[in-house]
């Protein structure tokens, strides 16, 4: 048989003749076939087998109605196994913190067993937290939950590799963003506000009045709160930036000074996040105490409730009804989502008092949602490319390295985007002739049975961001050690998403392309 080299090279030409002759839309006329693929490919991470048959039997609404309201849905049995067997998960973010710090200080010696410890401890913090958010992707019933969590997460971004935060993102997601995805959005503002991960990584736990140095004060709780440097401004420039009101929200360099102010005492205590799960601690002795002008408005000295208000505020700002409403339209409809649906979702947020769920359903039954022209036009990102193509492939999946590294490969590793701003969800962001080939040899490996997805993970050694890159790019000699993804039950499980020209290029060649054409055709790479 061909190595894989040669195979990625085949398929590439293949592809790359195709893609001027595929249509952009994964199917040129409606119907309720199209109608059922649209929603499993916005509403989840694409059909799995049997999924298009389901959907349609039920009808695209009460799909629809089901995953905003999933708690009667139960989780597949061996997702549930799988997840009851990450310790990690059930962790408090005290707990995961201190275990994380001890193998900082007990392997500070520098000896190769002292690092390889670290490295063990480290690895099995990340890998578990990918392990969950990546096994819940694949095999959820809870679809529309899972996309949502990539949502918000991204739109509350916090980084892994910075510093404490490597031991906070899971609890973080766990905590902060999971369960108030569909939820009223002052709450979820407040968790994400008030989380160790968001407060460290943006660096408001270190933020103080201008006088708390001149003035002597020591740090109260956890001894590394003595090293900040006064008025920290980060945060209070990204919650109202990219949280809420936008860059053109109407807020000025004055504003974000006074809400960093405002801010200035919110923080965390290790010792309380380990005795007693205490996440927020509030230090009125690192509060600025003075008078603030925010946004046209007198806030008067208050301690904690100043900052809380300044939440309330921005929650139900038009400004950020607006901010939120184009994000949804953009992630569910298009890049460029008509000005009239964003209108319509703004009024609804704010009439619904911030209600993420009511939002969505009006998302969902809108014009512009189930409009024909909008099907198949969104550019899947590395994250729902992957994830989606696992997903249709019906590959069972125990060992997430290999999913790891090509999301590395491609550009988005999980929890991996260093700035606030998160990952994009555009066509203009993802799609170039490099990223279009490393899909394709990621297509061909997955096809060909070349990702060893059914290996038991061993410690934790290797997770570093390099090596999970190189392990993806290590094709010409992979060898096979799962069966091939058979093409006629990926066209099946497909359906009406590949189009009648996409499915003459496959059956047009021969049979051990034809699966790895599907995966890396350009109807696949678009939603």
């Amino acid at each position: 048989m061909k190595n894989l080299a040669k195979i990625s090279g085949s398929l590439l030409l293949v592809i790359t003749a195709s893609i001027c002759s595929v249509p952009g839309s994964a199917a040129a006329a409606v119907s309720t076939d199209a109608e059922v693929v649209h929603v499993l490919n916005r509403l989840a991470f694409g059909p799995r087998p049997g999924d298009i048959e389901r959907v349609k039997k039920m009808g695209v609404d009460s799909y629809i109605e089901q995953q905003l309201n999933p708690q009667s849905l139960p989780l597949p049995e061996g997702l549930q196994t799988k997840l009851k067997s990450l310790d990690v998960m059930g962790q408090s973010a005290g707990s995961i913190l201190f275990d994380y710090q001890k193998a900082l200080k007990d392997t500070n010696d520098g000896s190769d067993a002292a690092q390889k410890k670290r490295r063990e401890l480290v690895g099995r913090i990340i890998e578990q937290t990918a392990q969950a958010r990546l096994y819940r992707a694949i095999e959820s019933s809870h679809q529309l939950e899972e996309v949502m969590l990539d949502f918000w997460f991204n739109h509350f971004n916090v980084f892994n590799g910075k510093g404490l935060d490597r031991a906070l993102v899971a609890s973080y997601e766990r905590d902060a963003i999971r369960p108030y995805v569909f939820g009223n959005f002052r709450d979820l503002l407040g968790a994400t506000a008030k989380h160790p991960a968001m407060l460290f990584y943006l660096d408001n736990w270190l933020s103080t009045s201008a006088d708390f140095h001149a003035n002597g004060r020591q740090a109260k709780a956890a001894g590394q709160k003595g090293k900040s440097n006064g008025l920290n401004e980060n945060y209070a420039r990204e919650i109202m930036e990219l949280h809420t009101l936008g860059v053109d929200g109407g807020y000025t360099q004055k504003d974000v000074t006074e809400l960093a102010r405002m801010l200035t005492g919110w923080t965390f205590d290790q010792r309380a996040m380990l005795r007693n799960n205490q996440n927020f601690y509030f230090d009125a002795d690192r509060h600025d105490n003075g008078s603030k002008q925010w946004l046209g408005k007198t806030i008067a000295p208050r301690g904690q409730a100043e900052a809380e208000f300044a939440l309330d505020v921005l929650a139900m700002h038009p400004a950020t009804a607006r901010h939120l409403s184009f994000k949804l339209a953009q992630y569910f409809v298009a890049d460029k989502p008509a000005p009239a649906l964003v209108d319509m979702l703004a009024k609804r947020y704010l009439d619904t008092h911030g209600d993420i769920r009511a939002v969505l359903q009006s998302l969902f039954a809108s014009a512009e949602f189930r409009d024909p022209h909008n099907m198949g036009m969104k550019y899947k990102t590395p994250y729902q490319y992957v994830i989606s193509a696992i997903r249709a492939s019906d590959v069972p999946v125990q060992n997430v390295r290999p999913v790891l590294g090509v999301l590395a490969q491609l550009g988005m590793p999980l929890y991996g985007s260093q700035t606030p701003d998160g990952y994009k969800n555009t066509q203009d962001a993802w799609m170039n002739p490099d990223a279009i080939t490393r899909r394709i040899n990621f297509a061909t490996a997955l096809a060909t049975g070349r990702l060893p997805f059914d290996k038991d993970i061993e410690d934790g050694e290797k997770m570093g961001k390099k090596q999970l890159a190189k392990q993806a790019e290590e094709k010409s000699d992979r060898p096979v050690v799962m069966p091939a993804v058979s093409a006629a039950a990926l066209i099946q499980t497909m359906g009406a998403g590949l189009s009648g020209r996409t499915i003459e290029i496959v059956n047009g060649n021969q049979e051990a392309l034809r699966a790895a054409l599907i995966l890396g055709s350009p109807d696949f790479m678009q939603h």
